[in-house]
């Protein structure tokens, strides 16, 4: 996205509203929302999409993201193009730091939160949990029954690499 596009699903919190305790903020998206979503993420539809998140300002000008969401979607099948129901509940954390602390060399374990640029002077939570939807989604959406078809045998080799191809089949002496 570029910095002029607003996001489908934005829900900004001003930094200056982060004090010393939590900001916790239960959001979800609107009907509208969740079709823009939808089409962004190439599902056939987002039925409900709704987050628990919470901002925390750590040490060294970081703010810790700890969210929970949940959405039940509708995706196509990649074998039969019916529509295949979905749903997921996930958890995920991110950092927050200033811009450039990305740069510097630094080795994260799976189990660290990935660090993200903080610039500007508002945090878009909408637009983090909208971003982890889009990484837990399917790759490819099927249905249990679907079967796909026993491809052909493969044809003989043909062309330049034939005589390469029957090199392989040679016995050794």
């Amino acid at each position: 996205m570029t910095p002029d596009t607003v996001p489908e699903f934005s829900r900004l919190v001003p930094l200056a509203r982060l004090g010393s305790a939590s900001f916790r903020q239960q959001i979800e998206a609107s009907r509208q929302e969740r079709e823009k979503l939808a089409q962004r993420f190439d599902l056939m539809s987002l039925d409900r999409f709704v987050a628990e998140v919470e901002l925390r300002r750590q040490s060294c000008g970081t703010i810790l993201l700890e969210a929970a969401f949940e959405a039940e979607f509708e995706q196509c099948c990649v074998v039969t193009l019916d529509p295949v129901r979905g749903a997921l509940s996930r958890r995920f954390s991110l950092v927050y730091g200033p811009a450039g602390a990305e740069e510097r060399e630094m080795v994260l374990s799976e189990d660290e939160p990935a660090l993200e640029p903080l610039t500007g002077d508002a945090i878009d939570i909408g637009e983090a949990v909208a971003q982890e939807l889009s990484l837990a989604l399917p790759e490819f959406p099927r249905q249990p029954d679907a079967a796909v078809e026993d491809a052909a045998p493969a044809e003989a080799i043909e062309g330049p690499f034939a005589a390469l191809a029957s090199l392989g089949k040679r016995d050794e002496c």
